[in-house]
This record gives structure tokens, sequence and C-alpha cells, in this order.
């Protein structure tokens, strides 16, 4: 990583300084009188069993005029969750151990609900089609059902300009739906930003790749070609026509964005090639080339997380 210098060294700094501490995310049932016969109480049950585990870092503090820094989140086949904090010279921190029981998870994202940089909780679509949010180190809320229908779950970072972040959900007709979030982590009705997306097998952002403060999205399709989509800030709206800016990336199985992995207030791309190893495109703010080259920052091994948010 390229040294830093006045300003983003010390929000850098600060930002380490003033991790969070977060607590295991245990799958304890949801609240009362929202449970169903579908809610993951097995789950639940393993998770509540397992000890709480105190001191990890995640959540990074970041300011408002930087991208958002946040923990990358790997969940294996036996449902344990591990967290990876940035460790401040490029790369990751060495794994914590921080949740059990999401066997039956299908999708999972982070959230940063008022707006400080650094996610506050995730929703994740589990296998019976409910749509649950928990706030780091809290109980899940059942907040939807029927989310079954989508292929595809993530949250891009504040779409609409509202201040929370927001959700995105691609159906199997290839058709792209955006929720607002109310800042709990409760969402608005969908509406319909897009078709034909039923061409990309993979689709990830989390904030500004283009310098303009708005949150962008990168696409990869069938052929291996990475599209850039420029944010708009508008609801009904919410991205510019695509721009290619790659080509060659199907040697990856998996690519996410959780924000700012160098520390430099640019948001970066995380992309595991199918060996298994784990490679940093640090961000640059320019839409023409918004990714610098890669940097390997894991060996082999990374393959075995089914989900990497």
């Amino acid at each position: 990583m390229a040294e830093l210098s006045g300003p983003k060294r010390g929000r850098a700094r600060a930002r380490l300084v003033a991790a969070a501490t977060a607590a295991a995310l245990l799958v304890t049932g949801v609240a009362a009188g929202s449970a169903s016969a579908a809610d993951p109480a097995p789950a639940a049950t393993a998770a509540s069993q397992a000890p709480a585990t105190s001191g990890n870092t995640f959540g990074i503090q970041s300011t408002a005029a930087d991208a958002p820094v946040n923990a990358l989140y790997g969940v294996n086949s036996a449902g344990n969750m591990y967290g990876y904090a940035p460790n401040g010279s490029g790369g990751l921190d060495s794994r914590e151990h921080v949740g059990y029981g999401w066997t039956s998870s299908r999708h999972m994202t982070q959230a940063d609900h008022d707006a400080d940089g650094s996610s506050d909780g995730i929703w994740t679509v589990e296998s019976s089609g409910a749509l649950y949010h928990l706030f780091w180190g809290e109980d899940p809320v059942t907040v939807g059902t029927g989310w079954g229908i989508y292929n595809r779950v993530l949250s891009t970072g504040n779409l609409a300009g509202a201040g929370a972040d927001d959700l995105l959900a691609r159906d199997g007709s290839g058709n792209l739906w955006l929720y607002l979030g109310y800042g709990n982590g409760k969402l608005t009705g969908r509406s319909k930003v897009g078709s034909g997306w039923q061409i990309y097998n993979q689709i990830t952002g989390k904030g500004d790749l283009t310098g303009d403060g708005k949150a962008d999205i990168v696409a990869r399709d069938g052929g291996g070609t990475l599209w850039l989509y420029k944010g708009t800030g508008s609801r009904t709206t919410p991205f510019s026509a695509r721009t290619k800016i790659g080509t060659g990336w199907n040697m990856f199985n998996s690519l996410v964005s959780v924000g700012d992995i160098d520390l430099d207030g640019t948001t970066d791309l995380i992309a595991r090639d199918t060996a298994g190893a784990l490679w940093r495109y640090s961000g640059t703010g320019i839409a023409m080339f918004p990714f610098k080259p890669r940097v390997k920052i894991g060996t082999a091994g990374w393959n075995t997380y089914r989900l990497m948010f």
C-alpha cells in the first residue's frame, strides 16, 4: 500500500483505533409473534449453545468523506462464520470465529444504517425464503417472506440518497428490484430498476468507485467481461448505462466488495480465484479505470467459504 500522508493517514489510523468490538453472531430466534414454521429454529438452538466471542475487531469506523470500512465475512458449509478485518497494510487480519448456525442461509449482505461508514448488521435470506435482519450481536428479526424468488440479494450501499443502505434483489427472470432501507433493518416496497440482469453471474459493490460520491456496482457476464454501473442517486433509475472495464474475469469464482481494504479512502474489490487465493483490486476513484492491478492478499484455502460478504 502506498504511504499515506496528512488527513488520509489520520483517518486511516483513527478508523483502526476506533474499531468496534462486535459480539458473536448468535441466531437465537426471532421476536415474539413473528416466529413461524419457516424460521431457522435448529440453527438458533445450535448457535445459542456456543459461547460468545469477545474482543473481535470489526465495524471499523470511517468518516463521511471516505469509503466504508468493514471486515470481510465468510460462511462455510458447516454454518460457521468468520470475519477478517483490514490489517492496516492493505490485507486482512487473522480470522475470528464470529458466528454459528448459518447452514440455511442462501444470501448474506452487510448494511450500514446510520451512514457512519461501517456496517451495523446484516440481511440474510434463508432457504425457507424468509428475509431476516439482525444488528451485530442481537437476535434476528423477520423482515419478510417469499424471498425465495430471488437468486441474488445484496446491499451495495446507499443508492437513493436517503442515508441508510438499500437492498438490491434479482429474480429468476433477470429483473432487478430496489428496496430502500429505513435505517432500522426494515425496507420499503420494491421498485423495478432493471431487466436483463440474468446475463450476470457476479454482482457486487460497496461504495463509490468513480469519485462522484455515489454508490456504484460492478457486474460480470458469462464471457468474463466486467462492467461498471455508475450510481445516479435516483431511486427510480439508480444506475447509468454500463461501461466495460475489463475482460478475463472468469478466472474468479467470487467477487465481493466490503468497502475500503487498503484504507486509502477509496472502495476496493476482492476477488477469489478458482484455486482459492484471494486478491485485492484497489480502487482508483476514476471511472475509466476504477481498479489498480491486483495484489494477492490471501493464499489458497478461501474456497472453504460458500458465502463471502
